[in-house]
């Protein structure tokens, strides 16, 4: 079980490790720079460094695991990768239905894939389902998740690249919306934020935003903490009910 600082969440659990560039927010991937990171160190789950990697010996570790728990699934990379059978996803399912204790949010830029994997298979009671949107052109991935039946339905417009414009918000419970970090960051505008914060109140839909990144709300660079996580002054976490 690994703790994160991810504030929508607070355990990961990673059977698979590793990615491929999918779209424009795939650029600056904190995984790939972390999983190179961990290999240097010599952790022997990332000996492939950021190469697809499925890690059968641990698909059982939420039953050792105390409590109840939020659990963000496939940090490290994305469960509907193309690489990833789905006889192994049936594997991870298997896991989650055992644990109904836990809730586990599943987030994926492949939504195609991940529909056409539920179109066969039921959804858990505690699966959360979750589709990247970081630009404008990606925003069919919405249309695709409206459609399936989970018990929550959210977005992740991070890192937020562009104005998403006009967003129908139908059947979503939940936006996320934050800033890319790190050294090759690029900035996020104060008024696709707010143009997204205005929708979800409009539309009934919880809006958390998590953090500016590296760029402030002022175009500002320099350190995520430092530009924090307030917008016009107030913060902003909602989660859905």
């Amino acid at each position: 079980m690994q703790t994160t600082k991810i504030e929508w969440t607070d355990k990961t659990w990673n059977p698979v490790t590793g990615c491929t560039k999918y779209s424009a927010g795939c650029a600056h991937c904190y995984a790939e720079v972390m999983s190179r990171r961990l290999q240097a160190m010599g952790q022997k789950k990332y000996v492939n460094g950021f190469q697809l990697s499925l890690h059968e010996e641990n698909l059982s570790e939420p039953f050792g695991w105390k409590g109840r728990h939020t659990i963000f699934v496939c940090s490290m990379s994305d469960l509907f990768h193309e690489d990833v059978p789905f006889s192994f996803i049936n594997q991870v399912m298997e896991t989650i239905r055992l644990t109904p204790q836990h809730r586990y949010q599943l987030l994926t830029k492949r939504a195609e894939r991940m529909a056409e994997y539920f179109s066969r298979q039921s959804i858990p009671e505690n699966v959360w389902l979750g589709v990247t949107v970081e630009s404008a052109t990606v925003k069919h991935r919405i249309d695709v998740l409206r459609n399936l039946e989970a018990s929550v339905r959210f977005l992740s417009c991070e890192p937020l690249l562009e104005s998403l414009d006009q967003m129908d918000l139908t059947n979503i419970d939940w936006v996320i919306v934050g800033g890319e970090s790190g050294f090759k960051a690029r900035p996020m505008r104060e008024e696709w934020v707010l143009q997204i914060q205005a929708q979800a109140e409009q539309q009934n839909v919880a809006f958390f935003f998590k953090q500016w990144g590296t760029w402030g709300s002022d175009g500002i660079k320099r350190s995520k903490h430092a530009n924090g996580k307030a917008l016009k002054g107030r913060i902003f976490q909602a989660m859905p009910a």
